[in-house]
């Protein structure tokens, strides 16, 4: 059961078995179509017959039997012609009004030959004079043999969009889920934060030469930024215009103090300034996010580098570090919620920083590149 309870597992079975529902339906379909074949080749080798004693009677010879068998072929298409290649009739075949007849039957004759499907009637004991009867598929048997894979087609949309509607359940699902937690996480902030900027009021008038009580305020006052930001996932920010190269500066700027003295950081940056319509605190949560991921992938001991280069219709902020790598088959995967390689951890940064890039801002957050052992550079596209 615990196998299954994995989504991807679950999908490789479902392609598994519907591919096992495909071939065997391709197998039957083939061997009714090839028993048809076989019996539309008996029919008319019993239709040859028949136009070979139609031949061989004389004034005095009952008919009716023969003309019955001869007229009762109403669906294969079938062209006679004598020795010399010469059609003396043909039936069930349909001709166009503004063509030449004889060119059309004498294609379609050059056709029937080319697969085989010839029975010649001997006219003579000597056999110099013959006949031979040509003929084609029924109509009905080509639509079966067609029918399988129109059919396969029909499934295969329909195992598409139910697979794509399951897949967006459990996405829209989950999303209920991380959006309850960062609200209830947020919820649950509030009443501490609250006591501590209070406590922070009364130990500033109390020591109001403390060095220590700033640093605290600044600290609470994070805090009080972080519980903002968990309240507003899930609900539409509004956008403001702000220059992009503070609202990133001011994320490095705070990592820098707070990650290990190992770790060494770079930016870079157009002229100031490069203004975007942004929700600031959430775009300074994904840098945050992209940089912890990047000291987190380098144990505490490398180098970032940050950068933001313009376009004419977007700018690229890209977040390099110098840490283990990302496999390329892991590369999507890691957005996913719950994905984490660490030992402790949700598994929700990256996935709330493409939520915060994707649906918040229409941008786009994805791998630039990876080597394992050599680093990652992720990249976030938002419009100008």
């Amino acid at each position: 059961m615990k196998w299954f309870s994995n989504f991807r597992n679950v999908k490789i079975v479902l392609i598994v078995v519907a591919a096992l529902i495909a071939a065997t339906s391709l197998i039957v379909s083939n061997a009714l179509v090839s028993d048809l074949k076989t019996e539309e080749r008996k029919k008319m080798q019993v239709w040859a017959d028949a136009m070979d004693y139609l031949n061989r009677a004389d004034e005095n010879t009952d008919l009716s039997l023969v003309l019955s068998v001869l007229n009762g072929n109403t669906t294969i298409p079938v062209v006679v012609t004598d020795k010399k290649g010469a059609i003396s009739q043909h039936r069930n075949i349909e001709i166009p009004s503004d063509t030449d007849s004889l060119a059309v039957l004498m294609d379609v004759v050059a056709r029937m030959r080319a697969d085989g499907r010839i029975i010649r009637v001997d006219l003579g004991a000597d056999g110099e004079d013959y006949l031979e009867v040509c003929y084609s598929e029924s109509l009905i048997l080509k639509q079966l043999a067609y029918y399988p894979y129109v059919q396969l087609i029909v499934v295969l949309l329909f195992f598409v969009v139910c697979f794509f509607a399951i897949l967006s359940s459990k996405r829209a699902e989950q999303n209920r889920v991380w959006v309850g937690l960062s609200k209830e996480t947020a919820h649950q902030l509030g009443t501490p934060i609250s006591s501590l900027m209070a406590w922070t009021t009364v130990l500033k008038e109390k020591y109001p030469s403390d060095e220590l009580i700033p640093e605290m305020e600044r600290d609470v006052a994070r805090l009080q930024r972080v519980a903002e930001r968990f309240s507003k996932i899930g609900s539409l920010p509004e956008p403001t215009s702000e220059d992009a190269v503070d609202v990133v500066e001011r994320a490095v700027e705070y990592m820098k103090r707070r990650s290990p003295s190992q770790v060494t950081y770079t930016f870079s940056a157009p002229r100031r300034p490069l203004l975007v319509r942004m929700n600031a605190p959430l775009i300074e949560w994904v840098v945050e996010n992209l940089c912890k991921n990047a000291v987190d992938a380098m144990n505490g001991a490398g180098a970032i580098n940050i950068s933001l280069k313009q376009g004419k219709d977007y700018i690229y902020l890209e977040v390099s570090d110098t840490g283990k790598g990302i496999p390329k088959s892991k590369h999507k995967q890691v957005f996913e919620p719950g994905y984490t390689t660490k030992k402790r951890g949700w598994g929700l940064g990256l996935s709330l920083a493409k939520r915060i890039v994707e649906e918040y801002h229409k941008g786009r957050i994805y791998v630039k590149k990876s080597a394992v052992g050599r680093g990652t550079t992720f990249c976030v596209e938002l419009k100008k």
